[in-house]
């Protein structure tokens, strides 16, 4: 706008001041810029009606504090980091163990130990091996204190044999070897398991009923260990006879007369992803297919 007006001035005004003066004075784009100038700032409307804020009382012994979860503020709450845990290397191992059986192709020897009894079976066969269970060392040491003390005094101190459950896999193996063993059972978690995967067939061969039970552990409070690889009974009372009977032969059925046992790879299961790969390829061959008859699939 100036600039325009500084123009103007050097064209059209004359040389004297006073002239100039004048001519500032009644140029009507000075009077408009002014005028733009004063116009330009508006002031803003008063509000109709204010509404007021209700105002809410504080009690004084409730002070609000906020936390400040910043660097070196207040404690941070707990959070969910599993997926964030580095887990020790045993935990890795058996992780990393597990998914690898269940990927690769388990020969029917090894995969015979998926095939285990059931949790009712499981509850009645332990509640017999208890009755059974071999005395503690505190037992045997006041046992035979006793014993001695009647020798001492000059008693009869001739005893029974205990009918107890057999364990160690050496003892085992030579109890199934004479014939001796009544029921055997083998826990499906030992480590490693060729310590055990020729038992069955042994037990097969020799015609001694066996089974697979889940958990080395529970085999091992039975005997006073923290694990046992298997157990077995050779006598049991006349009152037990008839549930080993029972049992005995329902596990005969189960293990040793069973053939599909011994022919039945295990793995080969693959991961979700794989699977779904595979389900795909599988529906696009059948719709290759439906096309060369001249069907339709959905």
């Amino acid at each position: 706008f100036w600039l325009k007006v500084r123009r103007r001035v050097l064209v059209d005004t004359p040389a004297s001041p006073e002239h100039f003066l004048l001519f500032i004075l009644k140029n009507p784009l000075v009077k408009m810029g002014k005028a733009a100038k004063s116009g330009s700032k508006k002031v803003a409307a008063a509000p109709l009606s204010q509404k007021k804020k209700a105002q809410t009382k504080t009690n004084p012994l409730f002070e609000k504090r906020p936390k400040n979860l910043r660097l070196g503020g207040d404690i941070q709450p707990k959070r969910d980091l599993t997926r964030y845990v580095k887990w020790p290397k045993y935990v890795r191992l058996q992780r990393a163990k597990r998914i690898m059986l269940m990927r690769l192709k388990v020969p029917p020897a090894i995969a015979q130990f998926n095939h285990t009894i059931d949790k009712s079976q499981a509850a009645s066969l332990l509640r017999l091996l208890k009755k059974y269970q071999p005395e503690t060392k505190k037992d045997k040491k006041q046992r035979l204190m006793e014993l001695a003390q009647a020798k001492k005094d000059g008693q009869d101190v001739s005893s029974k044999k205990p009918q107890v459950l057999k364990f160690g896999l050496n003892h085992v193996t030579n109890l199934i070897e004479q014939k001796a063993a009544k029921l055997v059972v083998i826990a499906h978690d030992c480590d490693p398991i060729e310590t055990v995967c020729w038992l069955p067939a042994l037990c097969r061969k020799k015609e001694v009923p066996y089974c697979i039970i889940k958990g080395k552990a529970r085999l091992g409070t039975l005997v006073h260990q923290k694990t046992a690889t298997c157990v077995a009974l050779t006598t049991v009372r006349q009152e037990d006879n008839a549930e080993l009977g029972k049992l005995a032969e329902s596990f005969k059925g189960m293990f040793n007369e069973n053939v599909e046992i011994r022919r039945r790879w295990g793995g080969g299961i693959m991961g979700q992803k794989s699977q779904h790969v595979t389900q795909r390829k599988e529906k696009a061959i059948q719709i290759e297919q439906a096309k060369k008859l001249g069907l339709s699939i959905a």
